[in-house]
């Protein structure tokens, strides 16, 4: 992207001026959340559910939803309702996964799962989405619900696929892609489109903030899978190197194994793909990435994926919310400088 290197502090700044040009929509986001997370009969829902969401999370979905909502020009309050659903969705989708990856720390606090244990956390994921469903109905806005409905349906293909071919290399990155454009891109996507849906905004514009979440979303997964190596723990509030322990094939991971002579590969077929791991294997990684500049490489991707969605924009006239979009962009990849 042709901008300046931000100051440490630029990134996070970006985000507040987006969240204030929102903010009595957003309060009325986190109103609902509370409202809609309660359980007459069942105290641990609440419970589990507010271990998470309000752990620190930025709200970053749901704000998109917001913000896409108010560039359109819309001034009803349908949003709040897509925007509470959005982080439900998200919410569940993040309980079922650390369940599934065994997680043990999410945003530098204990998972959820650790806590309450996996059955509880299943099914407090299972009330979240069934609460995200309810309240798109009440917009009444079927085009909204199938758009939602289908992001949920997306997400679970793209775990099952990650999980399916989570120690296999020979998918490339075709099947990365596909993998990530499925869990984290697909929410993305669907939290800018309903905005522009429901503020009854032209089809160009309509499919502008889709393109937007989506190369939003592509961007920010791919500088999680640059911190995760590149990154301190206290920063991303887990463990680094938790993808390798996993033997995740994220994209540092396939443009090493890729470019790397047949000594190379046998080692990251060994830790990979028949996930045999010892003592100072994580190291050797770190060495074998530098040779090939392999995480240099993904955050280059995720700034191009981020200049992707500043140019998505441009249907857009010049507005400080248009800014601001743009400039959550930077927001993401900034994470990985």
């Amino acid at each position: 992207m042709a901008r300046p290197d931000p100051k440490p502090s630029e990134g996070e700044d970006a985000f507040t001026r987006l969240a204030a040009l929102v903010a009595p929509e957003l309060a009325a986001v986190d109103r609902t959340i509370r409202e809609r997370m309660a359980s007459e009969h069942a105290p641990r829902i609440p419970e589990l559910s507010a271990h998470l969401i309000e752990a620190g999370g930025k709200r970053l979905r749901p704000v998109l939803t917001l913000a896409a909502a108010k560039l359109c020009g819309y001034e009803g309050d349908h949003q709040v309702k897509l925007a509470a659903a959005v982080e439900f969705i998200h919410t569940a989708t993040l309980l079922h996964d650390d369940v599934v990856d065994e997680s043990a720390k999410r945003r530098g606090r204990p998972t959820a799962n650790i806590l309450f244990g996996n059955q509880q956390s299943v099914l407090v994921g299972d009330y979240l989405f069934a609460r995200s469903f309810r309240l798109m109905v009440e917009t009444g806005s079927l085009r909204v619900l199938d758009i939602l409905a289908d992001a949920s349906a997306v997400i679970a293909e793209g775990e099952v696929l990650q999980l399916t071919a989570q120690h296999d290399l020979s998918g490339g990155e075709p099947r990365y892609f596909q993998v990530i454009r499925g869990k984290t891109a697909a929410l993305f996507a669907a939290a800018a489109e309903v905005g522009g849906v429901v503020a009854g905004a032209e089809e160009a514009k309509v499919a502008a903030l889709r393109d937007y979440g989506d190369a939003l979303g592509i961007a920010f997964q791919l500088i999680d899978d640059f911190l995760d190596y590149g990154g301190s723990a206290a920063a991303m509030g887990k463990n680094v190197g938790d993808d390798f322990r996993e033997g995740k094939a994220t994209l540092p991971v396939l443009i090493a194994h890729a470019e790397g002579d047949a000594e190379e590969r046998a080692f990251w077929s060994r830790v990979i793909e028949e996930h045999e791991q010892e003592e100072g294997d994580l190291a050797a990684a770190l060495r074998l990435f530098a040779r090939h500049d392999a995480l240099g490489r993904t955050r280059q991707r995720a700034e191009d994926w981020a200049a992707r969605a500043v140019a998505a924009l441009e249907v857009f006239p010049d507005s400080e919310m248009k800014r601001a979009l743009a400039d959550i962009a930077e927001f993401v990849v900034a994470r990985g400088r």
